[in-house]
């Protein structure tokens, strides 16, 4: 191998040690680096509407993050609503502004709620807090710039699980008086949606549904379903990618329109670490969502997929 073959290898090397580095400190120094990050990610683009109230319980509220208006009319953005991971336990809509800031830049009305968490409930009422979130947004988003009838739902681990339930089981949103049509993508970075729900936390967090098939997603794939991304990595210990997997495989057996991405080497925090402008080297999973994001909104697009991806 010659010098500059060698110096090839070794830059791409600490690349890849950056990368893992910067997404590990994410959670190795807990909940504050992550609202560091958020803090110095970029906000001229965009204005913020923080703690607004969709229930009446103190984790009912959500940030809204819309595109600086032109002085002209234009049309109503589309609307992306994040849910956060946490295990269905923990998280804090305040450390997830990169998301925010990142959606905005891409010409949406980013909405990021707080949820009720275990132990205080249990499933599925984190859910209908989701249901309840989108049905403030189809009420209200319009005052922001937004389309409440082209609505995306996208998710982080436990909170992607909550995006696909919403996405897949139209029960929770009719119950919230909110036509499933208007969710027109699913979104899905590092989710469960094909898991065990027999023992430890999880058969707490999930008894309800012990008898039943209601907590997973996968059991409610359809023809219909909104067109779908999902992006995993390989490396996701947390959540093994075979969830990603088996739910793009189940949407494509059952006829609707499903996109995978499988990063080599990337873990569970990585994929959304990516999203953030200071943590862009990390990954590409911003410019898979940016580019999903733009085909799905564009009509003269609605039917390319990423070269990334596997998709039917």
């Amino acid at each position: 191998m010659g010098a500059f073959e060698r110096s090839v290898v070794t830059l791409k090397g600490i690349r890849h040690r950056l990368a893992g580095l910067a997404a590990a400190v994410l959670v190795l120094a807990a909940c504050s680096p992550i609202r560091v990050v958020s803090q110095l990610s970029p906000s001229a683009h965009l204005d913020r509407d923080d703690g607004v109230t969709y229930g009446t319980h103190e984790r009912q509220r959500l940030d809204v993050y819309a595109p600086k208006r032109a002085e002209s009319p234009t049309a109503p953005a589309p609307v992306v609503v994040f849910f956060y991971g946490g295990t269905w336990q923990r998280g804090n809509r305040e450390n997830y502004g990169f998301v925010g800031s990142f959606l905005a830049d891409q010409g949406v009305v980013a909405v990021i709620p707080d949820y009720r968490v275990y132990p205080d409930i249990q499933f599925p009422d984190f859910v209908h807090d989701g249901a309840a979130a989108v049905a403030w947004v189809q009420r209200n988003i319009h005052s922001y710039g937004g389309d409440p009838e082209r609505i995306v739902l996208m998710g982080h681990s436990a909170g992607a699980h909550i995006a696909a339930l919403l996405a897949l089981d139209s029960r929770y949103l009719e119950q919230q008086g909110v036509s499933p049509e208007v969710v027109e993508g699913l979104i899905g970075l590092a989710g469960p949606y094909r898991f065990s729900i027999d023992s430890g936390r999880l058969a707490e967090i999930f008894a309800p549904a012990a008898d039943n098939g209601d907590s997973q997603p996968i059991n409610f794939v359809r023809a219909d379903a909104p067109r779908t991304l999902l992006l995993h990595g390989d490396g996701d210990g947390v959540v093994e990618a075979d969830n990603s997997r088996a739910l793009h495989q189940g949407l494509c057996e059952a006829g609707a329109v499903a996109e995978l991405v499988v990063y080599p080497g990337v873990g569970h925090v990585r994929v959304l670490a990516a999203l953030a402008s200071l943590l862009s080297f990390t990954g590409r999973s911003g410019e898979d969502v940016a580019a999903f994001l733009s085909r799905i909104f564009d009509a003269q697009g609605a039917d390319v997929v990423a070269d990334n991806a596997a998709s039917c």
